[in-house]
């Protein structure tokens, strides 16, 4: 067996999190017509693209939340909610940084930066999630027993 053991991007980010939930309460906000959607959101995409937006911010902080509270002794499927939450997360920040640059364009300089960074980190997450999933299933097709290293609530 020997190796070195598996060590797993798992969940519980500070940023992360605080991200799907933004993404979550926005999603929510606007779906239930407490807020009005951005001006380059309304100028720049159809009502269904619109609504698609809106939408996903919901799926992908419900998802990835949910992924990332998932119980560490089940593993596998909290990195697959977390997976589809931050795809979908990624997914609508980009359409969100090209709704600002098509409507301002570099005025958007500000606001745009923090969005894009959120699709970019978004899209690096989903590569440590396969990653690890990869990782995961080489190891169990080789019946190899691993451990995994958690922060455990509490650990400094």
């Amino acid at each position: 067996m020997g190796g070195r053991p598996l060590t797993l991007a798992t969940g519980r980010h500070p940023y992360e999190v605080c991200t799907l939930i933004a993404a979550l309460t926005i999603g929510v906000v606007l779906q239930v017509g407490g807020a009005v959607a951005p001006r380059s959101v309304s100028t720049a995409m159809p009502p269904t693209v619109q609504a698609a937006w809106e939408t996903g911010l919901v799926i992908a902080g419900a998802l990835g939340l949910a992924g990332v509270a998932w119980p560490r002794r089940r593993l596998l499927p909290g990195l697959g909610l977390e997976l589809v939450g931050i795809t979908v997360l990624g997914t609508v920040s980009a359409m969100y940084s090209i709704a600002l640059y098509a409507v301002t364009g570099m005025q958007a300089v500000a606001a745009g930066a923090f969005v894009t960074g959120t699709a970019v980190a978004s899209w690096w997450r989903w590569g440590q999630i396969i990653r690890d999933l990869r990782r995961l299933g080489r190891a169990a097709e080789a019946g190899t027993t691993i451990d995994v290293p958690l922060l455990v609530e509490g650990d400094r």
